[in-house]
């Protein structure tokens, strides 16, 4: 697989590695002017620079499109990669808008079309999902949890994310927020249908209660200047049985909390699941991460472009679903009311 990647910071090098790492070849890269795209080709390994972005796109030597640019970029660039019949990758947000999100999604029935959502290949992950579906924990009543980050405490620059015409409104939520109710939707099967929201911070910060359509309350928290919290995404998935929890800076293990004992089931271990062994590389005790996710992501990508796509790929449909929860607190926060989710 020849893969073209659109934007050169640090989640362009991590779709690098990852295609790499599922036997793919980096053909091309760009950035904003052919000078930066001659330093983008050589910081993630391209085999030549494209002189922009379109160019990039409609090259032959290109057979997958990855997209890692500013927000404001996404609809233009997946719009034209998807009219030139090509599979293409596309950061999140899928756009600042949901209209347009929901366009973009139509515009790729059909395709193969995925958004990182990563978290999801977490073998933790996979293995609290799959004991969910198999009513281990018996209903669930409560969803809870926090993403939590630091790199904007203390007033640090937010580069382009702080531009709402770049990144995007509530940036925090925008950001992240959508990894954490991406993960939990994935991982419970629920759907939030209704929630309260208040932003603050400068879209830095956001607290949000929700319901969901299979009759579960929840909370989170989500926020971009947590001192000391580097990358905090957790939840706990709260049941009649048992209450499962994960945070994504210690993804081992999964907490499984009973009415009698609790226990840490770790990856690899011989109580897991075969859903969490697919994505259990390494012998237990050899630590998986991130970068792990992501090369699963895109590996599982590209098996789409060949076969039937992989269990749980988020595609660009899960991609307008997180610009419709983006939409709902927006609505929430400056209405100061509870609001329904839109549809997708």
């Amino acid at each position: 697989m020849r893969a073209g990647i659109i934007g050169a910071g640090f989640i362009g090098t991590v779709h690098a590695q990852a295609v790499r790492a599922a036997g793919g070849v980096v053909a091309r890269a760009a950035a904003s002017t052919p000078e930066r795209s001659a330093q983008a080709a050589a910081r993630l390994g391209a085999l030549a620079p494209a002189g922009t972005a379109e160019d990039l796109i409609d090259a032959d030597d290109v057979d997958v499109v990855h997209i890692c640019t500013p927000n404001s970029l996404h609809v233009p660039l997946a719009r034209r990669a998807l009219a030139a019949g090509k599979p293409v990758v596309c950061e999140k947000p899928l756009a600042t808008v949901l209209d347009e999100a929901r366009a973009l999604a139509a515009d790729a029935a059909g395709a193969v079309a995925t958004v990182p959502f990563v978290y999801r290949f977490y073998p933790a992950v996979r293995e609290a999902r799959a004991r969910v579906a198999a009513g281990e924990a018996g209903p669930l009543h409560l969803l809870h949890g926090a993403y939590l980050q630091d790199w904007q405490a203390g007033g640090a620059a937010a580069g382009w994310r702080g531009d709402a015409s770049e990144g995007g409104a509530f940036r925090a939520f925008a950001d992240i927020g959508v990894h954490w109710c991406d993960l939990v939707e994935f991982t419970t099967g629920h759907r939030i249908t209704r929630l309260s929201a208040r932003t603050s911070g400068g879209g830095t910060v956001t607290t949000m209660a929700f319901e969901t359509d299979a009759g579960a309350t929840g909370s989170t928290v989500i926020s971009q200047t947590a001192i000391g919290r580097r990358n905090s995404l957790r939840f706990s998935l709260d049941g009649s049985e048992a209450a499962y929890g994960f945070d994504q800076e210690t993804p081992e293990t999964l907490h499984v909390g009973g009415i009698t004992e609790n226990r840490s089931v770790h990856r690899g271990s011989p109580a897991t699941s075969s859903a969490a062994g697919r994505y259990s590389l390494l012998p237990p005790g050899h630590p998986q991460g991130y970068q792990d996710c992501f090369n699963a992501f895109v590996a599982d990508t590209y098996a789409a472009i060949g076969g039937p796509a992989p269990d749980g790929l988020p595609t660009f449909t899960d991609g307008a679903r997180a610009a419709a929860l983006v939409d709902a607190v927006i609505t929430s926060s400056e209405s100061s009311t509870w609001v329904e989710v839109p549809q997708t």
